[in-house]
């Protein structure tokens, strides 16, 4: 095993910690990929190397770590592949790493009773047409010809299933990749008709993305809304943002934008969901200076605010309205 599939342990929010965790994982090797909000690969054949260690055996001392230092537990796979280490983290435990060896046959057995959406990128209208053929485990979709998945799902799709399948893994560890997207969601326990409500919960998701992606040092471009009715019928709204941000304020008066141009009257809401796309670091970005005291007053603010979110938790500082 040598690539680990690490996903900590954090509050919904609490995503400040995220930087200083991902720099633990640096102390052990430099090729790591973060995955937001709570989560990164890390490639440790170097790091076995040096240390003398098995991945597992690192990823014991990595996890007594993040609890000493950051007082965060994680769940850890291990494998000798991206796709592989993925997996195996779905069926980690707290305190036990889930490690796939990496000996054909074990990756073959590891796989071959697992229903065929577990696989990564295998999504749900694929899933269906394979298992409407009985392809309904990994092991039959392994045993399948390849001209039989390609006739199902498409060349390249049924060629990249086939070799997934039998655990051939391409996939690698791309350090500091930049996220394509971060997002967000709020449910609402009852179908909701109050646009209170709806603007608290989209205030609460603009918060979380902002903080989300000030954690990593991200900014997005384009803001997108989706609305979920009680019917299951959803709206979708984008906007492009004046400019690149990570700050919240910005983030809800978009959010608030898009709600309002969809002019809805006592619509039943099932869910609300906010995405950010169009990611880019954020030293990168531009800021248009502005003679307006009360702008720079207010990213002060944010600031304070992320740090002491960091050291106290989600709920220590937040909005008004979200307070109750």
């Amino acid at each position: 095993m040598t690539i680990l599939c690490v996903r900590f342990q954090l509050p919904p929010t609490h995503e400040a910690a995220l930087s200083g965790l991902l720099g633990l994982l640096e102390e052990f090797t430099p090729v790591v990929e973060a995955l937001p909000p709570d989560g990164a690969l890390a490639d440790l054949r170097g790091a076995e190397r040096y240390f003398g260690r098995s991945a597992v055996e690192l990823a014991s001392v990595i996890r007594v770590r993040a609890l000493a230092l950051h007082g965060v537990d994680c769940l850890i796979g291990a494998g000798p592949g991206p796709m592989l280490a993925r997996m195996a983290l779905r069926e980690a435990r707290p305190g036990v790493t889930c490690a796939v060896p990496a000996e054909p046959d074990a990756v073959a057995e590891f796989l071959a009773g697992r229903p065929v959406a577990a696989l990564p990128g295998v999504g749900p209208a694929t899933a269906r047409t394979l298992c409407e053929y009985g392809l309904d485990t990994l092991g039959r979709v392994a045993g399948a010809p390849l001209s039989t998945l390609q006739r199902l799902i498409g060349a390249k799709a049924g060629r990249e299933l086939h070799e997934k399948a039998n655990g051939i893994d391409r996939g690698r560890v791309v350090p500091n990749a930049v996220s394509r997207s971060l997002a967000a969601e709020r449910a609402f326990e009852l179908d909701e008709l109050d646009p209170a409500r709806h603007r608290r919960a989209l205030l609460s998701a603009a918060g979380e993305i902002g903080a989300r992606l000030r954690a990593v040092e991200k900014v997005c471009r384009t803001l997108t809304l989706t609305v979920r009715y009680a019917d299951r019928s959803s709206t979708t709204r984008s906007r492009t943002l004046a400019e690149p941000t990570a700050h919240s304020a910005a983030l809800t008066r978009a959010a608030y934008g898009m709600y309002e141009s969809l002019g809805l009257q006592r619509a039943r809401v099932r869910a609300l969901a906010l995405r950010a796309e169009g990611l880019t670091p954020a030293d990168q970005a531009a800021h248009q200076l502005t003679f307006d005291p009360v702008d720079e007053k207010v990213r002060r603010v944010e600031e304070v605010a992320d740090r002491a979110r960091a050291k106290f938790g989600p709920r220590a500082v937040m909005p008004g309205a979200l307070a109750a």
